[in-house]
C-alpha cells in the first residue's frame, strides 16, 4: 500500500509507505495512579492511628494507667502478710487507751472466769473496762435489759442504768439495737455496737462518756466474742485511699 504525497510536495521523498498508519498514544499511567492511591491510604491510616494515640495520652490514658498501677500495688499490699506490731508499739497503744479504776485490772480475769473471751486490744480502741453502758429495753420482752446487762458485765463492761427505754423509743426500734452516745464518744460507741450485730449508732447532747444500748424488736442475743472482735476491727479499720477508683 502506498499513499500519494499531499499536493505541493515534490517527488517521492515525502511519500509514506507501509501497511498501517502509526498511532500516537499517551503513556499508560495506571500503575502510577494505583501506587499513589495505595501510598495515600497508608499515610492517612498511620496519621489517624497516631492521632488516636495522642488523644488517648493527653485525654486521660496516662491517668488511667497510673490509677491501675496504684490499685495493683494496693492489692499486693493487702495480700502480703503483715508482721506483728513490736512490743513497744503495743505498750504505747495500751498507755494511750483510757484507763478505768482498779476494776479495769480485774475485768479480763472476771471475763475468763465466766467463760467469756476477753476482747483483744486494738491500737487506739478503748477497752470495755473503760466504758459505762446503760442498757434499756424497748421491746415487750420482760427482763431483756437485765439479762443483756449481765452478759455485758461478764465481758468487762461497766454497767450503769438498767431499765425500760423512754416512751418515745418503746417498740419504735425495728432493728437489733440503737447505740447512743455523745459527739466525742465515737470510739466508745464502736466498742459497744460491735457487741450487737446490726446495731445503729446515734449521737445526742450528753456531756459524759456513757453509752446507751437500747435493745430493739430485732434483738435476739449478743454477738459471740469472736464476732464482736471482728466487727470492731472492721469498724476501726481505715479505708484504703486507692480502693475508691479501682
Amino acid at each position: 500500500m502506498s499513499m500519494l504525497t499531499p499536493p505541493g510536495l515534490k517527488g517521492k521523498q515525502y511519500r509514506i509507505t507501509g501497511t498501517a498508519y502509526p498511532r500516537l498514544r499517551r503513556p499508560n499511567h495506571r500503575r502510577r495512579f494505583i501506587l499513589l492511591a495505595v501510598t495515600g491510604v497508608t499515610v492517612l491510616a498511620v496519621l489517624g492511628w497516631g492521632t488516636i494515640q495522642l488523644v488517648d495520652i493527653f485525654g486521660g490514658g496516662a491517668k488511667k494507667a497510673t490509677a491501675a498501677a496504684r490499685c495493683t500495688r494496693a492489692a499486693a499490699g493487702d495480700s502480703a502478710p503483715r508482721a506483728s506490731a513490736p512490743a513497744s508499739a503495743s505498750a504505747s497503744a495500751s498507755a494511750s487507751a483510757p484507763r478505768a479504776s482498779t476494776s479495769a485490772a480485774g475485768a479480763p480475769a472476771a471475763a475468763a472466769a465466766s467463760g467469756a473471751a476477753a476482747p483483744s486490744a486494738l491500737p487506739g480502741v478503748p477497752l470495755p473496762a473503760a466504758i459505762t453502758v446503760n442498757v434499756y429495753n424497748a421491746t415487750n420482752h420482760a427482763g431483756l435489759a437485765g439479762q443483756t446487762a449481765a452478759l455485758l458485765k461478764q465481758r468487762g463492761f461497766i454497767i450503769g442504768k438498767i431499765g425500760n427505754a423512754p416512751a418515745p423509743l418503746q417498740n419504735k426500734i425495728a432493728g437489733t439495737a440503737l447505740v447512743t452516745g455523745g459527739s466525742t464518744s465515737t470510739a466508745l460507741m464502736n466498742v459497744v455496737g460491735s457487741e450487737v450485730a446490726g446495731a445503729k449508732p446515734s449521737t445526742d447532747q450528753r456531756k459524759d462518756t456513757s453509752v446507751d444500748l437500747v435493745l430493739g424488736n430485732g434483738f435476739t442475743a449478743l454477738a459471740t466474742p469472736a464476732q464482736a472482735a471482728q466487727a470492731l476491727a472492721l469498724a476501726t479499720k481505715p479505708s484504703p485511699t486507692a480502693s475508691a477508683h479501682c
